[in-house]
């Protein structure tokens, strides 16, 4: 038996048994999120998973369902068994749209028995392997790969870091945040980011930050006392937007919470939401996931994806490296043309040892024991050495992590863009210039704010 407080799950029930227990405890809490009612229907799902050797997740997926390249379709279906049922009112029911090129694909009840990599192991053997993929589950939560550490008290007043560098401007920039919203509203949180003044607001660099709320769970009550529980996820998107409003002050940010349940998303869920937001006229992307894949394959519909963003002339899209301290790639960051962003430790010398690495990464900034915005409550620590300890938060915390690393680039993007009239991507490679000019031997491009 593995017990976590009142929870004992049988070893040889759930494929997450196999986990160790600071990864268990996270991963199910989303597999049951995902399950919950209070999930719209349409994106409630099974999630299954392969565990990895060293107790963490290889990678995550929602049971029954397949993301296709839409041109070989027809023969997938044909491989599956699973004709298309003719409608003259549309696609069939099975088949919803993703982007670009890729559908998702719900396989029927028969297939839905067999392990879900048994079904694509079929595809891979007769169409080769890219074709069809499961629906992978992209995460922020502290299970692996972001972030690296849990959230650490600081002094309540203490300033962020990197500091408020309100000369940096990044005016007339729009960056667009993939991440878990940004909180609001608790009746003792601070109000930052959503239309609150200069004189009012803890976290004045955080004004004009446009967001979908993060929300907290309910208050509990504990001896006596009210108390206001922090989970694992919260915060994340208010802290990476702070780090990157740090850097780039004037920038106008929008904060998306698609990350809604336990900090994760279905990559189809994630994929539509990035392909709506091509309509806003984003100089940046900033997405705050890294995901280990199948067999290493990248994910199809982010491929899709980033085909119809080479249609966003300058356009530039940020993502973090990842966590597992790994040469493995991981995903998106490991696609052509993603600026992927390691992690520097803190004596900006050296590399995090947290942080992923390889040529696949193109630059390093500081990512250990940045501070910035985050929730006001108590959080119950998971992760050996200190899990079971309670840490309470004043609206900032001490947090480490590529998820924060990555932030630091995206704001000096802004920054640059601003200060030299140049598009993002140009903004971009003039930056990624600059590190590789001062990279440190046996780390690389090195960039520091």
């Amino acid at each position: 038996m593995i017990t976590f407080g009142e929870d004992a799950v049988p070893a040889e029930d759930p494929w997450y048994a196999e986990l160790e227990p600071k990864t268990f405890h996270q991963v199910d809490h989303i597999v049951r999120r995902f399950k919950s009612d209070q999930v719209p229907a349409d994106r409630q799902a099974d999630i299954g998973g392969i565990p990895a050797e060293d107790g963490g997740v290889h990678f995550m997926h929602a049971e029954g369902q397949l993301v296709v390249r839409e041109e070989y379709l027809p023969r997938v279906r044909e491989i599956l068994g699973q004709p298309a049922q003719d409608r003259a009112d549309g696609p069939p029911p099975d088949i919803r749209r993703v982007t670009r090129g890729v559908v998702e694909l719900t396989l029927n009840s028969d297939l839905a028995q067999r392990p879900l990599p048994e079904v694509v192991d079929d595809i891979d053997e007769e169409l080769g392997r890219g074709i069809a993929t499961p629906n992978h589950v992209l995460t922020v939560a502290p299970v692996a790969p972001c972030p690296a550490t849990e959230p650490g008290e600081v002094v309540h007043g203490i300033e962020p870091y990197p500091g408020v560098r309100w000369e940096n401007g990044g005016g007339g920039v729009l960056i667009y945040i993939a991440d878990t919203g940004v909180l609001k509203g608790a009746e003792d949180s601070h109000p930052w980011l959503l239309g609150v003044s200069c004189e009012k607001s803890s976290h004045p660099w955080l004004l004009g930050v446009k967001s979908e709320e993060d929300k907290l769970p309910a208050e509990q009550t504990v001896n006596g006392k009210k108390i206001q529980p922090i989970q694992g996820y919260d915060g994340h998107g208010t802290f990476v937007a702070g780090v990157a409003r740090c850097l780039a002050p004037q920038a106008d940010i929008i904060v998306d919470n698609i990350l809604d349940i336990a900090g994760s998303a279905l990559e189809t869920h994630f994929v539509r939401k990035l392909d709506a937001a091509l309509s806003l006229g984003v100089d940046v992307f900033h997405l705050s996931v890294t995901a280990p894949t199948r067999n290493d394959i990248a994910l199809v519909s982010m491929q899709g994806w980033l085909e119809r963003l080479r249609d966003y002339k300058g356009v530039a899209c940020v993502v973090p490296a990842g966590n597992s301290g790994s040469r493995r790639p991981s995903w998106p960051a490991a696609f052509p043309g993603m600026i992927s962003v390691g992690a520097l430790a803190r004596d900006l010398r050296t590399r995090a040892d947290f942080s992923n690495y390889g040529g696949w990464v193109d630059v390093y900034t500081p990512g250990r024991d940045l501070i910035n915005a985050y929730a006001t409550g108590t959080y119950t620590c998971q992760d050996w050495p200190y899990a079971g300890d309670e840490r309470t938060f004043y609206g900032m915390a001490k947090w480490s992590g590529t998820s924060f690393s990555s932030p630091v680039m995206t704001g000096l993007i802004a920054s640059r863009m601003s200060r030299t009239g140049q598009n993002a991507q140009q903004a971009a490679d003039s930056l990624l210039a600059e590190a590789r000019a001062q990279a440190i031997p046996g780390l690389g491009p090195v960039l520091l704010p």
